[in-house]
């Protein structure tokens, strides 16, 4: 059985796209299941959409057909791709939005961004080029409505990704920040902010293991220890959150409105002294 068809776009839902998406998907496959994954990625904010997309995609059947759509360069020569995982099937641009799913299958990923070869992976990949596959008429600025939603409709009615165009090598991915040690501190990045205003970073648990009595460090602020809630304590705190990464949060409010702090900035972890 064809699982569902998983849709994460920057579209939002004041205009008529993820609508329009959904009615091609349909008219293909009237029995298709649509599950909205999210719409609310912030516009053109491609990092952001894979993040999102690499925390969320494991909890879903491996049947699953993912279509990604945040591509601020729809109708250049950007690929659009297809790739089969053995955790799900991920239809979209070639512009960085898979590189973090892809990594969990063992593709290699430069540190600085730039093309990553599947070679020796379980990664299949394909460029999307059979028009066939495609509505009618592609416009050049909707490849979500034209090409992504007929494409994930075919394969829900069980088209093979190799029916879809020529072979996939190697693919874009964004540059992947990473804990950085320095001496005895950790130096983390905020990757995601979510919509209650917690700060996600890049520093895993086991990051965190390498110190005995953890103390953050973020814009002049220090929290000691790390909490196992959002209401453990009053005011700033650091935790584990459900990405499995630490988060700053703030009990009843906005950490990234507090601290003034967006994706892309540093914390600094230490040991108690």
């Amino acid at each position: 059985m064809a699982g569902p068809i998983a849709l994460l776009t920057d579209f939002g839902l004041d205009d008529a796209y993820v609508g329009t998406m959904k009615g091609v998907i349909l008219r293909i496959n009237p029995t298709a299941t649509i599950v909205d994954l999210c719409h609310a990625v912030a516009p053109q904010a491609v990092a952001e959409g894979a993040f999102l997309l690499a925390t969320s995609y494991r909890y879903f059947a491996p049947e699953t057909i993912f279509v990604a759509v945040v591509d601020p360069g729809v109708g250049s020569e950007r690929r659009p791709i297809a790739l089969r995982t053995p955790r799900g099937t991920f239809v979209g641009p070639d512009n960085g939005l898979f590189g973090m799913v892809v990594r969990d299958f063992g593709v290699a990923m430069p540190r600085d961004g730039g093309r990553a070869s599947l070679g020796g992976s379980p990664v299949v990949g394909v460029v999307l080029a059979e028009e066939r596959y495609f509505l009618p008429n592609v416009s050049a600025t909707f490849h979500g409505r034209d090409i992504f939603a007929p494409v994930a409709a075919h394969l829900s009615l069980g088209t093979p990704v190799e029916a879809l165009g020529p072979p996939l090598t190697d693919l874009i991915t964004l540059p992947m920040p990473r804990p950085e040690h320095r001496g005895d501190r950790i130096v983390g990045h905020i990757v995601h902010v979510d919509r209650f205003g917690n700060l996600i970073t890049d520093v895993t648990e086991d990051d965190l293991k390498q110190l005995i009595s953890p103390v953050v460090e973020a814009a002049g602020h220090r929290i000691v220890g790390i909490s196992h809630h959002y209401a453990e304590r009053t005011g700033l705190l650091a935790l584990v959150g459900s990405s499995g990464r630490l988060e700053i949060a703030l009990n009843g409010g906005s950490a990234a409105i507090t601290l003034g702090l967006h994706a892309g900035d540093s914390i600094i972890l230490s040991d108690e002294q």
